[in-house]
């Protein structure tokens, strides 16, 4: 199943990868001008992509977030800014003990303006990275809807292990770093 990614009047649609859905999911769905965060897959060859055949990592989809967010509330500027602070954008496949290219850092645009706006953001945040930036920009082909269970997972499943030991650390600090843009 495919969900065209469209947004109504001025809202915006980004569609982020950055490791596992589930903690990009957390951090953003606390962010002011934040609609609606979806956790799915694009990027890959396979047309009706799941969670099993994303992880076995021969799909070539990365698990991502699509964001709906209002852009006069949160600019696109704002929000690259939350995603190069929340993951290692220079570590190639792989965040933390996540590896494969499901995993990658990348944005999927959906105008040309926010492929403006990512190609900068990526120079601007690169002086803050002691190595090269491997974030990926690509136009966004299809984004697919991961299953149910995955979706809102850490509000869901607050003490799940990995939700505890990993999710739960990554939202406080980006909670303390960015306490103005929380709703």
């Amino acid at each position: 199943m495919t969900l065209e990614v469209e947004a109504a009047g001025s809202e915006e649609v980004a569609v982020l990868a950055g490791g596992c859905f589930w903690c990009l999911e957390a951090v953003f769905e606390e962010l002011k001008g934040v609609k609606k965060a979806v956790s799915g897959y694009a990027g890959g060859k396979t047309s009706n992509p799941d969670y099993k055949s994303v992880c076995r990592g021969d799909t070539g989809h990365a698990e991502v977030l699509a964001i709906t967010f209002d852009p006069k509330v949160l600019p696109f500027s704002t929000l690259l800014d939350v995603f190069f602070a929340t993951h290692d954008s220079t570590t190639l496949n792989r965040q933390g003990n996540d590896v494969g290219t499901q995993y990658r850092s990348a944005i999927f645009y959906t105008s040309p303006a926010q492929k403006v706006a990512a190609e900068a953001a990526i120079k601007s945040h690169q002086s803050q990275f002691p190595s090269p930036i491997v974030t990926e920009v690509t136009a966004l082909p299809r984004f697919f809807p991961a299953e149910d269970y995955h979706q809102s997972y850490f509000k869901n499943n607050p003490n799940q292990p990995y939700c505890s030991a990993l999710i739960g650390p990554k939202v406080k600090k980006f909670k303390e770093k960015y306490a103005k843009l929380l709703k």
